[in-house]
């Protein structure tokens, strides 16, 4: 027989958004709190921060202070212990679907199967690393692929050292941080392959990184297959087109015994495609309204599984708003869906989240380019709203924050946003 517990809200995922929203969900009353983590115990991963991530740059929006990795999530954690919230430890959340007045979480640990009946849902499953299978790489399958998280405990939890001449594809900033690790450790990183023709992380990382330790940057190349029987022995490269396909004659071969996969990540959206959530092919997670929620009502999304975020602050306030809306439905409110105002992505925009607004509420609008631009100015026009920016890359997020009268002022229903130089 299979146990059921029924709940106000339950948060899926114990990582900076859904700890956030759980603390928040109790500073608003919100009586019954299931928090679902897989991790054996909630801050195995640390709040969602992997443990090794002990440089600085956390929390300057949440918590107004320059904070490591742990120190920021174990805030969260200690915050949390205090409070009256049940926590299904080391607990994998299998499926979910939509009941008459209740959703339906099916859930197994170490002790059974166990349903759990929820008015409201917040998911913050989080993201994954993609895999060399998911970025077109032929070749052969030996030892010594890895992912930059696979290589990054690898080395700063055990100790190992997953190789000694090393490629890394992908220029995120967990790519040039792993560069730099690899050569603090002696390694020889023999290049960092990015396809797109400007590094996807930040430019103190590309300096610091990369230039100071004399690490090639190939930019505008693709890695096209691996090479090795038993261990990895090259990979051959070449240069790409303006359309990202390979040059022909560009073709040549970089000799390593490990590559290290940085090729960036994506949502874990399956239980949320599970119940029928839309999905924007922009940002691959679901589509929302300024109340996070999904096209399923109450069901909230926060965090990377909304959206990528580049700081972790952004995933621990979207964690809040989704439980301020979930308090805002299980209080009596009632969320607008009729001829919601959509967001239109312009020229330079690249994702916009969320895509729709209710009106009737204040929000953040999170957006990311598509390249890179100086001194430009992102429009609003039916708002009459013109912002100044200086510098825009594609690998840091823009957030904007609009007042429900600005948004109460578009006639259309239809927010275009726009980058012009």
């Amino acid at each position: 027989m299979v146990l059921e517990k029924k709940y106000d809200l339950t948060i899926i995922g114990g990582g900076a958004a859904g700890l956030a929203s759980a603390i928040r969900a109790r500073e608003l009353n919100i009586d019954r709190i299931a928090l679902i983590d897989s991790p054996p115990y909630v801050g195995k991963m640390l709040g969602g921060i992997l443990p090794q991530c002990i440089h600085p740059g956390f929390g300057l929006h949440y918590f107004k202070e320059d904070l490591t990795g742990p120190e920021f999530a174990y805030r969260l954690i200690e915050r949390l212990d205090k409070l009256d919230i049940d926590i299904f430890r080391d607990t994998y959340a299998y499926d979910m679907k939509i009941a008459k007045d209740y959703c339906k979480i099916m859930t197994v640990n170490s002790s059974g199967i166990t349903g759990i009946l929820s008015r409201t849902v917040i998911c913050a499953t989080g993201a994954r690393e993609r895999n060399i299978f998911e970025i077109g790489v032929v070749g052969s399958r030996p030892a010594g692929i890895f992912t930059a998280g696979e290589a990054q405990a690898l080395m700063d939890l055990f100790g190992v050292m997953p190789g000694r001449n090393i490629v890394i594809i992908g220029s995120g900033d967990i790519g040039l941080i792993m560069a730099r690790r690899f050569a603090l450790e002696g390694a020889n990183v023999k290049a960092v392959i990015e396809l797109m023709p400007w590094p996807g992380g930040l430019t103190r990382n590309v300096v610091q990184c990369l230039e100071d330790f004399n690490i090639p940057l190939l930019l505008s190349h693709i890695a096209l297959r691996v090479l090795g029987k038993n261990r990895v022995e090259g990979i051959e490269i070449a240069r790409v087109d303006e359309s990202l396909k390979p040059i022909d004659g560009t073709e040549k071969i970089i000799k390593c015994d490990t590559i290290i996969v940085s090729a960036g990540i994506v949502p874990r959206i399956d239980l949320l495609e599970k119940v029928g959530a839309l999905i924007d092919k922009t940002t691959n997670g679901p589509i929302v309204n300024d109340f996070l929620e999904t096209s399923v009502p109450n069901i909230f999304a926060a965090g990377n599984v909304l959206v990528i975020n580049d700081l972790v602050d952004y995933a621990a306030e979207q964690g809040e708003i989704a439980a301020e809306s979930a308090a805002y439905i299980i209080h009596g409110g009632r969320i607008p869906h009729k001829n919601p105002i959509k967001i239109v992505l312009g020229k330079n925009i690249r994702l916009a989240v969320p895509q729709l607004l209710t009106g009737i509420r204040d929000t953040y609008i999170y957006i990311r380019v598509k390249k890179p631009m100086k001194n430009v100015y992102l429009y609003l026009n039916e708002i009459d709203r013109k912002i100044k920016l200086i510098s825009i890359r594609p690998s840091e997020m823009i957030r904007i924050f609009l007042r429900k009268e600005e948004i109460s002022r578009i006639g259309n229903k239809i927010l275009n946003i726009s980058i012009l130089g």
